[in-house]
């Protein structure tokens, strides 16, 4: 490989090199211009036969995404026709007896498959409903009750909701002796075409008969025309429209720009109201696909003149005779790659030396962060105890030894639970076998309330609860969940240090998993990505390591359920424990 350095330095060339030389050329400039045209045909054609296949196939889901609407919509428009002659819906509007309509609307709302089913009065009030949060609610002035009093058909209503979006309702009036008893209303949900198109690359819009978007995998675009949701883009700078610009060659002429990208526009009719869905589809699969097989061209050239160069490279080898300069370097670069082995002989003991030391770092980190776990989970029982003894010393000063001997045995409870945390702080790093059994959870929420009460006593915190008629039973280790229970009790305190009124709410519910909420009107949380990792703490120094939204997701983990976080809608931070719920002796999942 050194003998083509020495090439140049020779001091003769003949006169057939000099004539091979530009042959050499020229024939390189011919290939480079075949290169040039077979590509730019190669592109040319690959990008219409792609395009036109995309655009096929985007029709295709189109169609079927505009039947699958067009099916759902026709589905729930006979379902107010069928409950208006609902005989014993038309008995509780006539009787005023609702005490079975909402049970008896929610049967019916799994079989359609609806959002939700309303049953309103004459005056618009809601009397039964699938929601019962909605029961009491008027909706004299809604245009859906408006509208199906004074008609004799069922009509169909595009509500805007005030969080953003729109309701689809249809609506049909009860009579019973050409009187008119009610309303029945049934919600459509048609936002479950929303999340299914969201999970495809192309974008996809709903319009009614207005032009207006009702339906839009882009939430910002719904209220808007087409035309405004289309320039609704972020600004491009000079080096984004430079990149556009470069791209767009490779496919036909773009039929919109969606956010500053060239996307290919379908749009489909639906039979409907006079609704049309449209799609947009980037073109970069086309791209990729296009660029794949220029690629390979490419690289078919380039291995083409690669052996044509190692043809040459073999003739002007043959003609050389001399290689003691060569063998000269050669020894040189010996001698030198010697030494760089010597040396790196030499650096390699150096890292084996290091390697040991790092080990013993993180047998001393690993160390660290025990001692600050098992601190971390023991403050909060000492700090109870030292106020359950301080108040023994009082009552055994006043002579009140029953008293005393309570609070005796709280301490007593508490040294026993520490105990179970030293041997629970495990967990963490190792998931555990533990034999469970059934836990109340409003027991286990009692007996965490009692432990924080001198703290809350001494903040003056407001403590809301929100607890269920029956009780809630869950599979698990009491001992570990009340753990948890104290750990988000105490987050809530301490986030609640610089309110002036400071507020915990507590609501625990039952459905399909058990659900213990606990909120606080604190400042937030301003960081989700780390909360539950290790040593990850917004507190002040000194008021906590944080490890207690590490170690209580992990037992939460354990348990088969899952720990998460978000901000209320009025403030503060919402923490929500989700456990399998054990229903007649079956714990059931998630």
């Amino acid at each position: 490989m050194a003998a083509p350095h020495n090439l140049p330095q020779k001091s003769k060339v003949t006169k057939p090199s000099r004539t091979f030389s530009w042959k050499v050329r020229l024939a390189l400039v011919l290939l480079l211009a075949v290169v040039a045209v077979t590509v730019w045909q190669t592109n040319r054609l690959l990008s219409n036969r792609f395009t036109q296949t995309t655009r096929n196939r985007a029709e295709l889901r189109l169609a079927l995404y505009s039947g699958n609407l067009l099916s759902e919509l026709r589905q729930n428009a006979i379902v107010p026709q069928l409950l208006a002659r609902d005989q014993t819906l038309i008995s509780a509007l006539q009787s005023n007896d609702f005490s079975l309509s909402t049970q008896r609307l929610i049967s019916f709302v799994d079989e359609i498959g609806a959002a939700s089913i309303m049953l309103l009065a004459q005056d618009g009030r809601t009397v039964a409903a699938t929601d019962r949060l909605r029961l009491g609610e008027l909706h004299r002035s809604a245009p859906y009750f408006v509208d199906a009093v004074r008609s004799n058909t069922t009509v169909f209503s595009v509500i805007e909701r005030e969080a953003g979006g729109y309701r689809f309702t249809y609506a049909r009036r009860l009579e019973a002796s050409s009187e008119v008893l009610g309303v029945i209303v049934v919600e459509v949900d048609l936002q479950k075409f929303e999340r299914a198109w969201a999970g495809i690359s192309d974008a996809v819009m709903v319009s009614d008969s207005t032009g207006t978007i009702v339906l839009a995998t882009e939430s910002r675009w719904r209220g808007l025309s087409e035309a405004e949701a289309v320039t609704q883009q972020t600004p491009q700078g000079a080096i984004q429209r430079a990149i556009r610009a470069t791209t767009d060659w490779t496919v036909l002429p773009a039929d919109a720009y969606l956010r500053g990208e060239a996307v290919m526009r379908i749009t489909n009719r639906i039979q409907f109201r006079g609704w049309r869905m449209t799609s947009f589809t980037t073109y970069v699969s086309i791209r990729e696909r296009v660029n794949a097989v220029l690629a390979l061209e490419i690289m078919g050239f380039a291995i083409f003149l690669a052996l044509g160069f190692y043809a040459l490279s073999r003739r002007t080898a043959l003609r050389m005779a001399l290689f003691q300069r060569e063998s000269a370097e050669l020894r040189v670069l010996n001698a030198r790659l010697q030494r760089e082995v010597a040396e790196r002989e030499r650096v390699q003991k150096t890292l084996a030396v290091a390697e040991q030391s790092l080990a013993q770092s993180s047998k001393l980190a690993a160390l660290g962060e025990m001692s600050a776990a098992v601190s971390h989970e023991l403050n909060q029982p000492l700090a109870a105890m030292k106020t359950y003894l301080a108040g023994a010393r009082l009552l055994l000063g006043r002579n009140r030894p029953e008293e005393a001997l309570v609070s005796f045995g709280r301490i007593d409870d508490l040294i026993e639970r520490m105990g179970a945390i030293t041997r629970q702080l495990k967990s963490y790093a190792r998931k555990g076998g533990d034999t469970f059994s059934p836990v109340n959870m409003g027991d286990a929420l009692a007996s965490s309330l009692s432990m924080m009460e001198p703290q809350l006593r001494q903040r003056h915190v407001r403590i809301a609860r929100v607890l269920p008629d029956s009780p809630v039973f869950v599979m698990g280790d009491r001992m570990r969940i009340e753990q948890v229970m104290v750990n988000l009790l105490r987050n809530a305190l301490d986030a609640t240090k610089s309110v002036v009124d400071p507020e915990i709410e507590i609501i625990l519910a039952a459905g399909e998993t058990a659900i213990l909420a606990v909120r606080d009107n604190g400042a937030g949380i301003e960081d989700f990505g780390e909360l539950f990792e290790p040593f990850y703490t917004t507190k002040q120094p000194g008021d906590g390591v944080g490890l207690g939204l590490a170690i209580s997701s992990g037992i939460v983990n354990d348990l088969g359920g899952r720990l998460t976080a978000r901000n209320g809608e009025n403030g503060g931070a919402v923490f929500e424990m989700q456990l399998p719920i054990l229903v007649d002796g079956i714990e059931a999942a998630e």
